[in-house]
C-alpha cells in the first residue's frame, strides 16, 4: 500500500507541475480552467470530512488519477513544451 501511495505522489508532482504550466501556457485550452476550478471543488467537497475513510481515498487515489486522466486531454505543444522545459531544467540545474 505504501508503494501505491508512492507511486501516486510522485506522479501527481510531475502532474502538478504540469497543470501549472498548462494553465500559465498561450495556448491552453479553454475547458482547462473550469475542469480544474471543479476538480478542486471536488476535492475540497465537504463529504470528505463527513466520512473520513472516504475522504481519504478520494484524496489520495481519485482525485490524483482524475487529474492525470485530466491532463492526458492537453495538446501536444503543451505536453512537448513541458517536457523541453523540464529537461532543460534538469540538466542545467
Amino acid at each position: 500500500m505504501k508503494k501505491l501511495f508512492l507511486l501516486i505522489w510522485r506522479m501527481s508532482k510531475v502532474d502538478l507541475s504540469l497543470l501549472w504550466f498548462a494553465l500559465r501556457h498561450e495556448a491552453r485550452p479553454g475547458w482547462l480552467l473550469p475542469a480544474t476550478g471543479a476538480l478542486l471543488l471536488y476535492a475540497l467537497a465537504p463529504f470528505n470530512l463527513a466520512i473520513p475513510m472516504l475522504g481519504a481515498v478520494d484524496d489520495f487515489v481519485l482525485v490524483p488519477l482524475a487529474l492525470h486522466t485530466l491532463l492526458k486531454l492537453l495538446p501536444m505543444p503543451i505536453a512537448e513544451g513541458f517536457a523541453r522545459t523540464r529537461g532543460a531544467r534538469r540538466r542545467f540545474a
